[in-house]
């Protein structure tokens, strides 16, 4: 059984609106539906929005491009304040790196002028040194503790300092003159700071200051071996006086730069002026330089000495002093010593002199006597041959007459005696003081 409904209209299917169009005789007819009345709508809509916006971009339009230049206008203008500001940061980090630069060129420069001074320095100690023998290197007395080669000898060791700052400055490497001159110093640009958080700068500071100490240790090393040089030389000098001396000898005065008579002197006087300060190194040089001059003159003097053994292969048999005279018995003074030596044995001169006397001399028979200069003389007595003349120039060693037993001798001998300013001495003592200054005399 169906139930109808109680609305006569409900389920009943909507009709269509029909749409008639008359031209003369004919109709025409056209069914609208729902969905063509929504598109119509539609459209219209979407005209109107059209017109709208249209209408609006035509009223806005001025306003719209106004703003965009505007806004783009101050991006320009910011782009290049920002510009601007890099630019004044680039020129302050040009102008930092480039007076760093500088700085660093300085004291490269005045690393290379000391380095240059020391080298100047050592130099000037080679010359001493070839000129003149290492005054500690003579003799026990005057030697010094052995100790390892001083920095001057072994040369300016940096430890890679010089390298690494030519490294930091372009100087070196892949970029350096092919024709292995230095290259001009040029800009270099900012490095960062390494994985230690040292800069470049920090870096050269570091290396300056480690070339520095040691340039300024080479400089140390180089004072104290010219102190110890005037030192030795001059230890070396009081050693050859003393043991001179003990033999009653004197070194004569060492001569000086004479000094101008006052009276004589005319057109003295100007304004005072503060002394120019020398160098330190300099006066040190100057002082081993007098140390070793007086030294020079202290062993010159001494060469000149009878310091050698007339008869090196012969005992000595009698002393110097009184004993029983071998004639008369009795005590008279013996003025030199004899050595045991053959008839024929060669006598040689005990050092470089002048011949004053070469023939017969009463007891001394044969005789030679040699002038050494300074009031010192020698003589060879009782000699069976003479083999030099009176004015002859003897050297140190040379043979100048042969042994015998001529004059008032008892048997085969060499008398040999040693004078100052005409009084017989000791020879001994002389023979003791060349054993004595061997060392500091060769």
């Amino acid at each position: 059984m169906s139930v109808r409904s109680a609305n006569g209209a409900f389920g009943k299917r909507r009709q269509n609106h029909v749409l008639l169009l008359a031209s003369g005789d004919k109709v025409r007819h056209m069914t609208v539906s729902p969905w063509m009345v929504a598109l119509a709508t539609s459209a219209a809509g979407v005209f109107a929005v059209g017109y709208l916006a249209a209408t609006a971009y035509l009223v806005l339009r001025d306003d719209l491009i106004g703003g965009t230049i505007a806004r783009q206008a101050r991006m320009q203008h910011e782009y290049e304040d920002r510009i601007t500001a890099l630019r004044a940061q680039v020129d302050r980090v040009t102008s930092r790196q480039l007076l760093d630069q500088q700085i660093v060129e300085e004291k490269v420069e005045k690393l290379l002028q000391r380095q240059l001074a020391l080298s100047a320095r050592t130099d000037k100690l080679g010359v001493l040194a070839e000129s003149r023998k290492d005054p500690d290197d003579i003799g026990q007395e005057a030697a010094v503790p052995t100790t390892e080669p001083l920095a001057y000898q072994r040369g300016a060791d940096t430890s890679g300092g010089i390298k690494a700052i030519e490294k930091i400055m372009g100087m070196a490497g892949e970029d350096a003159a092919p024709s292995g001159r230095r290259a001009a110093l040029g800009f270099a640009p900012p490095a960062a700071a390494d994985e230690n958080g040292e800069s470049v700068s920090d870096r050269a500071d570091r290396i300056f200051s480690k070339v520095t100490l040691s340039l300024k240790g080479i400089e140390h090393d180089q004072m104290a071996h010219v102190r110890q040089m005037t030192d030795g030389a001059r230890r070396a000098s009081e050693a050859i006086r003393t043991i001179v001396e003990r033999t009653g000898f004197t070194f004569p005065a060492m001569s000086e730069a004479p000094v101008a008579d006052a009276a004589t002197q005319t057109g003295i006087g100007g304004p005072f002026v503060e002394p120019q300060n020398e160098d330190r190194f300099d006066q040190s040089l100057v002082a081993l330089d007098s140390a070793l001059v007086e030294l020079d003159r202290t062993r010159d003097a001494a060469r000149k000495l009878p310091l050698a053994n007339p008869a090196p292969a012969s005992d000595i048999t009698s002393s110097f002093g009184n004993r029983p005279d071998p004639f008369l018995g009795r005590l008279a003074l013996h003025a030199g010593i004899d050595f045991r030596a053959a008839i024929g044995t060669r006598v040689r001169s005990t050092a470089a002199g002048t011949v004053t006397a070469a023939g017969p001399a009463g007891g001394y028979g044969n005789m030679i006597e040699v002038d050494h200069g300074n009031g010192v003389s020698t003589r060879y007595a009782h000699l069976a041959m003479i083999l030099v003349d009176v004015g002859d120039q003897v050297k140190a060693d040379q043979v100048i007459g042969k042994s015998g037993s001529t004059g008032r001798s008892t048997g085969p001998h060499l008398h040999y005696e040693v004078r100052l300013n005409g009084e017989a001495v000791d020879p001994m003592q002389f023979l003791q003081a060349g054993t004595r200054l061997a060392g500091y005399l060769d």
